[in-house]
């Protein structure tokens, strides 16, 4: 069931939002060639803590970290630890979220260690840009597939692939709500959307195929062909008015 949230609940959640936004940032300031993703990692959940948070991912379901960072040809979830060690020209996504006064926030980025190749630069552009190719098409009385349609399109037309296997979701009392929202589909299919939702959009893209293989460690997600992949998610609210972009601290990131 879709948990619709009036102003009242939408302003909470924007401080949870706020949080997630800054956390981001704070990583971005420490993101350089030597740092270990757990030092980040412990980075990030200081700042989380210092505002009265919580880190929503820290033991979610077991997961070990407060924040998923995920290397290169790592997809997703990827599990801080001491023995990685960021290098020049590595692509870093980084997955935060932060529990306060009771609503989630839900960001991820990509983030290059120095300078990196044209290729690589292009893949974060572009699935950055095909998020807010997404939102344009977030519009009260539109469907999500609408949507996931405007994200796949502009990936492919660049010459990348949409990760299918992993999607994004509502969010708010709860770090995943209903409904699924596919970074794909058909214009006009799917959920009709209506003010008061409260999503996680979070176009996943591979330099090569969309197809992702997980690792043993029961977490890390790779893409099938060992080429680069890029995160970029933000929580969102719609309204009456628009939308409304909560994890957004800066507009240029």
């Amino acid at each position: 069931m879709i948990q619709l949230k009036n102003p009242l609940q939408i302003k909470e959640m924007r401080e949870a939002g706020r949080i997630t936004g800054e956390a981001l940032l704070v990583a971005r300031e420490h993101i350089r060639e030597g740092i270990s993703t757990y030092e980040l990692d412990s980075i990030i959940r200081n700042y989380i803590e210092k505002q009265g948070a919580k880190p929503s991912f820290l033991g979610y379901h077991g997961f070990p970290g407060s924040a998923c960072i995920s290397i290169n040809d790592e997809v997703i979830h990827g599990i801080p630890s001491k023995k990685t060690i960021l290098r020049e020209g590595d692509i870093v996504k980084v997955d935060v979220g932060a529990f306060y006064k009771g609503y989630h926030g839900d960001a991820a980025r990509t983030i290059p260690v120095g300078k990196v190749s044209a290729e690589a630069e292009k893949l974060i552009k572009v699935t950055r840009d095909s998020f807010f190719a997404g939102i344009e098409k977030l519009q009260v009385g539109n469907r999500l597939g609408d949507v996931g349609h405007a994200i796949d399109a502009l990936v492919v037309a660049n010459g990348f692939s949409t990760v299918k296997r992993y999607i994004g979701h509502g969010v708010g009392r709860e770090l995943h709500e209903s409904p699924d929202v596919p970074n794909y589909g058909t214009e006009g299919r799917g959920t009709r959307l209506c003010a008061g939702m409260t999503l996680a959009i979070e176009p996943m893209v591979n330099v090569g195929v969309e197809g992702v293989r997980e690792m043993s460690d029961g977490w890390t997600v790779k893409t099938a062909d060992g080429k680069l992949s890029a995160h970029y998610e933000n929580t969102v609210a719609l309204t009456s008015d628009g939308v409304i972009v909560m994890t957004q601290i800066e507009s240029d990131f």
